[in-house]
């Protein structure tokens, strides 16, 4: 692993693809707020996600895009309602305007030529560096008709963490909505009743946020008490 300087500034050399910065982490696991010890609390290394791809995408890919941008104008649903199309490790992602996730969702699911069934999952994801789209909703769909898989994404600012629910669409969603909002905090705007469905119902705060503290419950183990992580001994 290479270590970089956080302070630098990226040099893109000239014709490279070019990719999304979303965090810059340091240490081995990202400690902030506690010591680290891992031992390498002098690693910093850059997070990116694939930047958006441009056509031709390849395979299959081209005519769907070319299906779904034909399907959303029959629906009366802008073009510009997918923010971005990103093609990585051979799979497409489309990345749309939260106001139309549901909107994109029921058109994926109707279309003919498109008909992305069954919605598989919904999950959150928590970019702290990513600013003014920090939480991001992805959906899995799946076309059982035309044997083919998407990712339909969208996302919403700390500051308002509201994405409309796919469970009118896509009844499958219910509880993994549930589970994205009890672990980031977002809102299913929708949703037949969003409720905490892993954590307890008075629990304070969301688990799997980037800025959810180190801490933890003290754990017993054959009479000694292990410490949460936050308060055991720093190494460096």
């Amino acid at each position: 692993m290479t270590e970089h300087d956080s302070t630098s500034e990226v040099v893109v050399p000239e014709g490279a693809v070019t990719l999304d910065v979303v965090e810059v982490r340091t240490g081995a696991f990202g400690v902030r707020g506690s010591g680290d010890t891992s031992g390498f609390g002098g690693v910093v290394r850059t997070v990116t996600l694939p930047a958006p791809s441009v056509r031709p995408y390849g395979e299959w890919f081209d005519d769907l895009a070319d299906e779904l941008e034909a399907s959303m104008g029959a629906a009366g649903i802008e073009a510009s309602a997918i923010r971005s199309v990103v093609v990585d490790r051979g799979e497409i992602t489309f990345i749309v305007e939260r106001e139309r996730f549901r909107d994109m969702a029921a058109v994926l699911r109707d279309e003919p030529g498109l008909r992305f069934e069954f919605c598989s999952s919904v999950s959150g994801v928590h970019w702290l560096g990513d600013e003014g789209r920090e939480l991001h909703v992805v959906a899995h769909l799946q076309s059982i008709t035309h044997n083919r898989r998407i990712r339909l994404e969208t996302t919403a600012p700390d500051s308002d963490p509201h994405v409309p629910s796919l469970v009118p669409v896509y009844p499958t969603a219910d509880w993994h909505e549930r589970e994205t909002f009890d672990f980031f905090g977002i809102v299913f705007d929708g949703h037949p009743g969003l409720t905490r469905i892993m954590m307890p119902d008075d629990w304070a705060g969301h688990p799997q946020r980037k800025d959810y503290p180190l801490g933890g419950i003290p754990v017993q183990y054959k009479g000694a008490t292990i410490p949460p992580p936050d308060e055991r001994r720093s190494y460096s």
